[in-house]
């Protein structure tokens, strides 16, 4: 493998931000502002950011560290659905599931909610990346789940919107609440298609919740009538990645909050956040193909150089036979000046010496062209040879990743808004 630079940071956090209704929303949001300042994310997904009010807050706290953003607008109080980027977001797009609860079951909420998945298209350097946040229908009770099919039916949707527009990506992120536990049919549903790898259960180096819970009893804002029988917690928030043919990706580490925020009285939401450390790097073959090709094109050069040689050869024989020709010519003609003086060298030899010398000029003639048509060949490969290497050595010395847009940029205080800065 062949690393490409740094690694990609990748938060993920249900906000739980419903104003009005959930404790200390106000608080929470400024907490979550201060610390995604802090710890500078390259990408931050965001679910259950209700309030477009709150979203806005968030992208002027956040528009130094994470200048690009976009909140995905759906349903009667929207998809709840926001995301943050140290790098540029290219293309947006918002996928609202066909199904998402009743609209007479009020008090759960879920279908006045729009559920959806957003999908961002990014630029990573030189490199294409899709990114996925979404957040699926709630389990308001294991035993007797009536909202089963309609989940399933959107981990479905979710895996088909997911193959579908991510074809041609080179990295691939999807992270929110799926409210699903592992193993879960609509997890494995969605993992099996995609191809998605779980972060949790690809690093070796995990800092968080035991079993990577991400909704836990030791959370002040969680009753444990609502884990029903899970004492300790569940796993419904993940982090979920894929590489492509190219580049592979590999998780160094992972991390969650454990339920409390040191020197606040409460924590940032319901859930737990997640952090994953993503590590970009080319597939091993590339750097396998560059010693192939750096080879193939050693042995081109050495051709050349042959046919050259060979070339200049046919031309000095050439000459020479050329030469002879010239001579017996002149002997030839030796006679006629001479007024009628005899030919000195027999007939025969005379003959069998023009032979000779015609066939060595069209001899030398046809290795001529046979050797200007091999180098020409010799050279046109070559010439492919040193623009392919260039380009894989080119990939060899790494996509390098975007810095942040914040080196040279003005605070929000001193910058007054440009008519063409886009929502993103």
């Amino acid at each position: 493998m062949v690393p490409l630079g740094d690694s990609v940071r990748v938060f993920s956090l249900n906000c739980w931000g419903i104003r009005y209704l959930s404790k200390h929303c106000r608080q929470r949001y400024a907490m979550i502002g201060d610390m995604l300042c802090k710890e500078e994310h390259d990408i931050v997904l965001l679910q259950e950011v209700w309030s477009e009010k709150d979203y806005l807050f968030l992208k002027k706290k956040l528009a130094c560290s994470h200048p690009h953003s976009h909140y995905f607008k759906s349903g009667v109080i929207g998809s709840g659905l926001a995301i943050f980027s140290k790098h540029r977001i290219h293309d947006t797009f918002l996928y609202r599931y066909s199904l998402n609860g009743y609209p007479y079951m009020a008090h759960h909420g879920d279908w006045f909610g729009g559920k959806a998945v957003g999908m961002a298209v990014l630029s990573i350097g030189s490199l294409t990346a899709n990114v996925y946040v979404t957040h699926l229908h709630a389990e308001y009770c294991r035993e007797k789940d009536s909202y089963l099919p309609h989940r399933v039916v959107q981990a479905w949707e979710l895996q088909q919107f997911v193959r579908h527009t991510s074809a041609g990506a080179d990295v691939v992120i999807l992270g929110g609440d799926l409210n699903m536990h592992p193993q879960d049919l609509g997890n494995r549903l969605l993992m099996s298609y995609t191809g998605l790898r779980d972060s949790y259960l690809e690093t070796d180096k995990f800092d968080g919740c035991e079993n990577g819970l991400t909704l836990i009893a030791d959370n002040a804002f969680i009753s444990k009538k609502e884990l029903g029988p899970f004492e300790e917690g569940i796993r419904i928030d993940y982090i979920l990645f894929k590489g492509s043919s190219k580049l592979e990706i590999f998780c160094d580490s992972m991390s969650t909050t454990k339920g409390s925020v040191p020197d606040y009285p409460f924590p940032y939401s319901d859930h737990e956040a997640l952090t994953a450390e993503l590590r970009l790097e080319l597939h091993t073959p590339v750097a396998e193909l560059v010693d192939i090709v750096t080879e193939a094109r050693t042995e081109v050069k050495v051709g050349l150089h042959c046919a050259e040689s060979m070339r200049y050869t046919a031309t000095r024989t050439a000459a020479m036979g050329l030469a002879l020709l010239f001579l017996e010519l002149f002997i030839a003609a030796v006679p006629w000046l001479a007024l009628g003086a005899e030919q000195p060298f027999p007939r025969t030899s005379f003959y069998l010496l023009a032979v000779l010398c015609f066939a060595i000029l069209l001899t030398t003639s046809l290795l001529y062209i046979f050797y200007t048509m091999e180098l020409k060949s010799l050279q046109g490969a070559e010439d492919q040879m040193r623009l392919a290497l260039g380009s894989l050595q080119e990939k060899l010395r790494g996509f390098p990743l975007a810095q942040p847009h914040n080196a040279q940029r003005k605070s929000p205080e001193n910058q007054e808004p440009s008519a063409f800065d886009p929502e993103e």
